[in-house]
């Protein structure tokens, strides 16, 4: 073998088994090249150096021993962690390349440069450490990255560079940290050919969602020009998520969440002359455009699958646009090291009982909540002032922040998104983190008691103050088998992943207004009605809102779609039942726009609402656009397991009239196996059981509404509240009786509401009446779900007519 051969190899000659040999990310590198290219996984070409060569360097000038005793007075505390760190770069920069060396990097260069057709091409230079990308640690961001390197000088500077880069301090400290022997981690470089995204885009993309665990769903998180910004948390980037089962089939588009960065700024080429790269502001256009189009996103999440479905385990990966081509390409994937290795034994919920103002807003990273006080570090310089146990509140983060960050309660930054820097870090160390705020650092001040809460889905907030906060260790490894089913209410798609891991047999009820009211806030007339509409403050907030979207009804139709898919994916295969809209005539009037369409009530509750909306000329063009968003969730999306039901249906009549402008928009009972329900709240949905089940494939008794029409009592009424009784005799006669005659007729039936979570007696009465499922709130899950079992075991136990409390008709 020759000595070039002991320096170089080339991507396609190594796989993952080389770790010890070029290091994690060039072993994942060549791993792709040789094995995923086949598979359309593109991967730019590119070669290594070894970790023979890296012994090399450092025989050759003689820097083994200045190791060593640096190192030493470091552990003896002769030395600072900066002192030591200093000497030993520069050692390494001041070290001279064997000339064998020079001349294997250098003809591996020309090499490169005649495969991709460019004299003195632009090449990315990448540290890969031996001892990194390993299950238990992630090494982000601890060794350098140089990006548009051309030449062969620039090359073997910025190699140079790479090696001193082993000791920069973070990457010391690390080492340390883990556990690892500085004098037998070695380091490879990868040059590898540059992907054109400073004309184009970049970001990173996880196969896993990197909050809860989920393991349906790929994350991915792009920004224009070169990935670095968003790996350094520079920016705040567009965010898309994609469910992974249902993209095997090319005719779905599964895409199930796009959130619009601010993009403020960009990495691009510098001029000649300057350094390499430069970071320039955005235009305007580029803040407000997607910068990956919906089959970019498709296309990233189908190669997120085959390269997780390869290696074995969710994975950490780094992909770049092509601005030049147009063309993708992924340049690093290493295994994720955090929600994969996460027990999923207990799991423990934060709910907050009591609360202060809301001081600031961005995405939330963990699940906990944490009262702490303020510590404000605006400038790298200043680390040395945090105070242990604070809340560090900063821009944003990069590796020379962890020393500090590992003492931190929490996390609060400006810039940044899921795959910043300070996100990755936070989730390692388990803190709780708030990024891409925007303005912490305006808002919040030293010593500020604030709390900071992660455990309210996608969206983090911190509160002033110390909020009152109730938690709970849920055990997810004994939870009994029963017959009856549980399933579970969900309303807010940011936080339905959070109950994933919850053994559950589907959604009973995911409600369609709160999607409405917190991630659309317009009311649909408004938008059908645009044109026409009076408002002029209501007409500037929709410009807003609808900003890209060539209808405004698109606009409703797509964050309306993209919200129930989140729920729907939640539990997908199993069922998940989705109420259209419920909203009484002064809740619809409060959304924007709304009160010109809306009619004064002096009784909502028993008014306007539920099915007598969807055929009314008053809002019949809203209720198509919730028909085209079912339609899009079922259809193009692939969301078969989405049940259809309907609220507040007063009369057969009225049946007929809604599923019939239901067929109208697309939405046909029975075609591509759609189900549709019938909410049981009324006491003419008893007494006529027999023939809305003819009409509907199941019902959902609602206690609430049937409680309040069955007794006369406004549930609302704080005077008449002692009256208010779902248990009440006339009630549960009615449930009774409704769940017979719907299994007489074949039709499931549920219920969805509190009582079976308030009341043990009341849950063992539904079981003992036969009903097919409950659906409860997911933090009364465990609760229902061992009150349901003792309730079949005693039920199995004794027969009903031994019963001291019988559940017949009277």
């Amino acid at each position: 073998m020759t000595t070039s051969n002991h320096t170089i190899v080339w991507f396609e000659d190594l796989d993952r088994t080389d770790v010890p040999r070029v290091g994690g990310k060039n072993a994942s590198l060549g791993e792709m090249v040789r094995h995923l290219g086949a598979r359309g996984v593109e991967v730019p070409p590119g070669f290594a150096t070894t970790a023979d060569a890296y012994w090399r360097f450092v025989e050759a000038n003689g820097l083994r021993e200045p190791i060593a005793a640096t190192l030493r007075d470091l552990a003896e505390g002769k030395a600072t962690l900066a002192e030591s760190g200093q000497i030993l770069r520069r050692a390494f920069l001041h070290g001279d390349w064997p000339a064998e060396m020079a001349e294997a990097i250098v003809r591996a260069y020309h090499g490169l440069c005649e495969r991709i057709g460019r004299a003195d091409a632009d090449v990315a230079v990448r540290s890969s450490a031996t001892a990194e990308d390993l299950p238990d640690a992630s090494f982000a961001g601890q060794q350098e990255t140089f990006l548009n390197i051309r030449g062969e000088a620039a090359l073997l500077d910025a190699c140079r560079r790479c090696y001193a880069s082993l000791f920069t301090d973070r990457a010391i400290s690390y080492r340390q940290t883990k556990g690892f022997d500085h004098l037998k981690v070695a380091l490879s470089i990868g040059v590898q050919a540059m992907v054109r995204s400073d004309l184009g885009g970049a970001g990173v993309m996880f196969t896993i969602d990197t909050e809860t665990g989920f393991d349906k769903v790929a994350v991915i998180d792009a920004a224009w020009g070169l990935g670095e910004s968003v790996v350094q948390g520079t920016v705040d980037p567009d965010e898309y998520q994609v469910f992974k089962p249902l993209l095997a089939d090319p005719a779905l588009r599964p895409i199930i969440e796009k959130r619009l960065g601010g993009k403020a700024q960009k990495m691009i080429y510098a001029g000649e002359g300057e350094r390499p790269t430069r970071t320039v502001p955005t235009s305007r256009a580029e803040r407000q455009a997607w910068v990956l189009s919906d089959d970019d996103i498709l296309t990233l999440g189908r190669w997120a699958c085959v390269i997780e479905a390869h290696y074995g385990c969710p994975m950490d990966i780094e992909w770049a646009k092509d601005g030049q081509s147009g063309r993708l390409f992924i340049v690093q994937a290493r295994p994720e090291t955090v929600q994969s290795r996460r027990s999923t034994g207990e799991y423990r919920t934060y709910r907050i009982k009591s609360k202060g103002r809301k001081l600031a807003t961005g995405l939330s990273i963990g699940e906990a909540v944490v009262t702490g006080r303020v510590c404000l570090i605006e400038d790298a310089r200043d680390i040395g002032r945090f105070v242990d146990g604070a809340i560090l509140v900063t821009h944003n983060t990069d590796p020379d922040w962890v020393p500090i960050m590992k003492r931190a309660a929490a996390i609060v930054t400006d810039r940044g998104g899921r795959t910043s820097h300070a996100a990755i870090v936070s989730r390692e160390l388990g803190l709780p983190a708030i990024v891409g705020t925007g303005d912490a650092t305006r808002l919040l001040h030293g010593e500020q008691e604030v709390t900071v809460s992660c455990a309210e889905g996608d969206q983090g907030f911190v509160y002033e103050g110390a909020a009152e906060v109730e938690t709970e260790l849920l055990d997810l490894e004994n939870v009994p088998a029963t017959k009856t089913k549980i399933m579970l209410n969900l309303a807010n798609p940011a936080a339905a992943f959070r109950w994933w891991r919850i053994a559950a047999d589907g959604v009973g009820l995911a409600r369609m207004e709160f999607v409405v009211s917190n991630h659309i806030k317009v009311h649909p007339m408004a938008l059908v009605n645009f044109a026409t509409l009076q408002d002029a403050e209501a007409k500037r907030q929709i410009e807003a809102l609808t900003a890209g979207y060539e209808k405004k009804t698109d606009y409703f139709v797509d964050r309306l779609a993209l919200g129930l898919a989140r729920l729907a994916a939640s539990q997908h295969p199993r069922p998940v039942i989705v109420r259209m809209s419920d909203f009484k005539t002064n809740e619809y009037a409060n959304l924007i726009g709304g009160a010109a369409f809306e009619p004064k009530e002096e009784n909502p509750m028993i008014g306007f609402r539920g099915a007598s909306r969807y055929y009314s000329p008053r809002y019949r063009d809203g209720f198509a656009l919730e028909c085209r968003a079912i339609v899009r969730l079922r259809q193009e999306m692939g969301f078969r397991n989405v049940i259809v039901m309907i609220p507040f249906c007063r009369s057969i009549g009225e049946a007929d009239r809604v599923l019939a402008v239901m067929a109208e928009n697309g939405l046909r009972r029975g075609e591509a196996g759609l189900e549709i329900y019938v909410m049981c709240e009324i006491p003419s949905n008893v007494i006529l059981a027999k023939s809305f089940a003819e009409r509907f494939d199941g019902f959902s008794i609602g206690s609430n509404d049937l409680t309040q029409l069955t007794l006369g009592v406004d549930r609302d009424s704080e005077e008449l509240a002692e009256l208010f009784d779902e248990q009440d005799e006339a009630v549960k006669w009615m449930i009774e009786n409704v769940i017979r005659e719907a299994h007489k007729a074949g039709a499931k039936i549920g219920l969805c509401g509190q009582a079976p979570s308030d009341h043990p007696e009341f849950a063992e009465f539904l079981v003992d009446c036969g009903i097919d499922s409950i659906s409860v709130s997911p933090d009364s899950f465990l609760a229902v779900k061992r009150r349901v079992a003792v309730a079949e075991a005693r039920g199995h136990a004794t027969s009903r007519a031994d019963k001291p409390r019988g559940c017949s008709p009277p």
